[in-house]
């Protein structure tokens, strides 16, 4: 499948150098990830409600098969992220800009307080790729938002709480239903199902294809937006130790996916002759997704 394959179903494509439609307003920082009632988008409750009652230990597991095959489609990052410029997150209270332009702020972001951590700028620039499955059908619920452990209890850190998941057929079984659940007490993340989204199909796109990311790079794209780990402390119970060491990596670079949201447009044209020597040393030629 080709890239212009993916915008067949768009009435128009907007190019990644495109930004003309994106004019955010300026927001406070204490105002991001505000999910409160009477203040939260209708769309932004619509797509928890249907990711908290339909994401199951059974969904997770089948959709981490159908997707990993990775038959979907070839191309290079910059290909993708043209094709992130389609989509705006329907979770995502802060979201004013596509997916494409959030990348290269996040990415400036880091490079500004690390410049010498070219693979952590890079990490930034792809973090959320795996939400291309959108264009290829999957539902929004399934791909976006903040994911969490499935085959056990879930959390009250969860956003809008337990009482959200009323309707989960996994509820209604006693053995996914405590807090350990299917785990063992400090089994580590790597061996537990989270909820299927873009982490954790970009994840698995790495790990088969050609990447020299380091491990680090690895832990971020996998629970970044794993937000009652990394923010709330929740599951902890199920961490061992070289979860808790790489957390404060997936909390540096949280701040820069979060507060980099702003109307302050990078200028692309100049950015991706860099971005792209990056993508050449790290993550190179075309992908298989």
């Amino acid at each position: 499948m080709s890239v212009d394959d993916i915008f067949r179903h768009r009435s128009g494509r907007v190019s990644l150098f495109d930004l003309s439609e994106y004019r955010p307003e300026y927001k406070n920082t204490e105002d991001f990830r505000n999910f409160a009632m009477g203040v939260t988008p209708d769309h932004v409750i619509r797509s928890y409600r249907h990711m908290h009652q339909k994401q199951t230990l059974k969904f997770a597991t089948e959709k981490k098969q159908e997707w990993c095959q990775l038959n979907h489609a070839r191309m290079t990052v910059m290909e993708a992220l043209e094709a992130l410029n389609s989509l705006m997150d329907e979770s995502d209270p802060d979201a004013d800009v596509s997916d494409g332009i959030h990348a290269f702020q996040t990415a400036e972001g880091i490079r500004r307080e690390h410049p010498d951590k070219d693979w952590l700028q890079l990490t930034g620039l792809i973090h959320d790729i795996g939400k291309i499955m959108v264009l290829w059908g999957e539902p929004q619920w399934a791909v976006v938002g903040d994911s969490y452990p499935v085959g056990c209890a879930p959390s009250d850190a969860i956003v809008f709480g337990r009482e959200s998941f009323a309707g989960n057929p996994d509820l209604d079984n006693d053995t996914l239903n405590t807090k350990l659940g299917i785990y063992e007490e400090n089994c580590g993340l790597s061996d537990v199902t989270m909820t299927w989204g873009h982490d954790a199909y970009l994840y698995h796109v790495m790990r088969q294809n050609t990447c020299y990311l380091p491990e680090e790079a690895y832990y971020i794209v996998r629970f970044h937006s794993f937000y009652p780990w990394h923010t709330s402390g929740a599951y902890d119970y199920l961490c061992n130790n070289k979860d808790r060491e790489m957390l404060s990596w997936v909390l540096e670079f949280n701040k820069f996916d979060l507060y980099t949201k702003s109307p302050n447009i990078p200028d692309l044209d100049e950015l991706t002759p860099y971005y792209q020597g990056l993508i050449d040393k790290y993550l190179p030629g075309k992908l298989r997704f």
